[in-house]
């Protein structure tokens, strides 16, 4: 099974016959740098990289990658994403592209594939919520409260409307936070920059999910661009941000509920400077473990009678919407059964 690999350390990749050198850039310990041990890398394991920190290569490093299928996907100091490296579309269809775009500028078509995109969203952060309250965290009302909103989906009659419903979901959502974590508060949602601890793992792992989403739609035939909750911008892959909205509750928010409940991050991996509050470097690897060890657990599937892991659900999530706009079977949502 090939596996991601995280760069954490700036550094230099390069090709080595079938196989790829990493050199990290370290810190010595006096305030300088100096080239760390390489790190050779079978290319026939490697499905994709993150790279946290620069990383210089070529472009015929590139060309290699390219033709590996291996993508590279970018985060700058401020654990923004921005931007990735993908491999070439070997899957590009033209009558996905054309009904893609049908289904957009169809505005009530579009409106029902929104609706479920929230309500699938609602339903997985409901999910959460019940699982807490069942262990004495006092959750009911604010369950309630967002069941009454989540009620009112199927009467927006545009999209606009929709993510006003859907910021209120999240709000009440995000208040539940302060009642499962222990040792952190987490406040208003504050995201460019994040304020705090809780926040900042918000930030950094939401951004881990809309990667990991772009990576399925590219592995169908969908176009990420083309969306249907968020508006389809020129630099960014909204379609990433409509899966994501599924998952996020799934891996993003129970990864954070776990490393912070089981004080596997603490205040000591964070940096907090001029109103900003980062993950550190030993934070992010903290995280990243546990985010893919979730990714790859696995399921019962209902449908296919077999396990599968939540990676393989999202790439499953995007064939499902490929069925919906070729007319092929109606979407439905992934929602938690368990």
């Amino acid at each position: 099974m090939k596996k991601t690999y995280y760069l954490f350390n700036p550094g230099t990749l390069q090709r080595k016959d079938n196989t790829l050198k990493f050199t990290p850039i370290e810190d010595d310990g006096n305030g300088c740098e100096r080239n760390g041990q390489h790190r050779y890398l079978p290319v026939e394991d490697i499905a994709e990289f993150y790279a946290f920190g620069s990383l210089t290569a070529n472009s015929a490093i590139y060309n290699f990658l390219g033709q590996n299928g291996i993508a590279v996907h970018f985060f700058d100091y401020y654990e923004n994403y921005t931007g990735s490296f993908m491999p070439r579309d070997g899957l590009l269809s033209g009558r996905m592209l054309l009904a893609q775009t049908a289904f957009h500028q169809d505005k009530k078509k579009r409106i029902i594939i929104a609706k479920k995109l929230i309500e699938g969203a609602a339903y997985n952060m409901i999910k959460n919520l019940r699982y807490y309250d069942k262990r004495g965290k006092e959750l009911a009302e604010l369950i309630m409260q967002i069941e009454n909103y989540t009620s009112s989906i199927g009467n927006a009659r545009q999209v606009d409307e929709l993510m006003g419903i859907e910021g209120n979901i999240r709000q009440k959502y995000y208040e539940g936070f302060g009642l499962i974590i222990t040792d952190f508060e987490m406040g208003n949602r504050t995201k460019q920059p994040p304020r705090n601890e809780v926040n900042a793992l918000i930030s950094f792992g939401n951004m881990m999910c809309y990667s990991q989403c772009l990576r399925a739609i590219h592995q169908t035939q969908l176009n990420p661009t083309i969306s249907y909750l968020h508006t389809p911008g020129e630099r960014r892959y909204s379609l990433a941000l409509d899966i994501s909205e599924i998952f996020k509750p799934i891996l993003v928010d129970r990864v954070i509920f776990k490393v912070l409940n089981k004080k596997e991050i603490q205040e000591k991996h964070f940096d907090k400077k001029l109103n900003k509050c980062l993950l550190n470097q030993q934070g992010k690897k903290i995280f990243v473990q546990s985010f893919e060890e979730r990714l790859n657990e696995t399921i019962q599937h209902r449908s296919l009678k077999r396990k599968v892991s939540y990676r393989h659900l999202m790439k499953l999530e995007c064939y499902k919407l490929s069925k919906h706009l070729l007319n092929m079977e109606e979407y439905k949502p992934f929602k938690m059964w368990w």
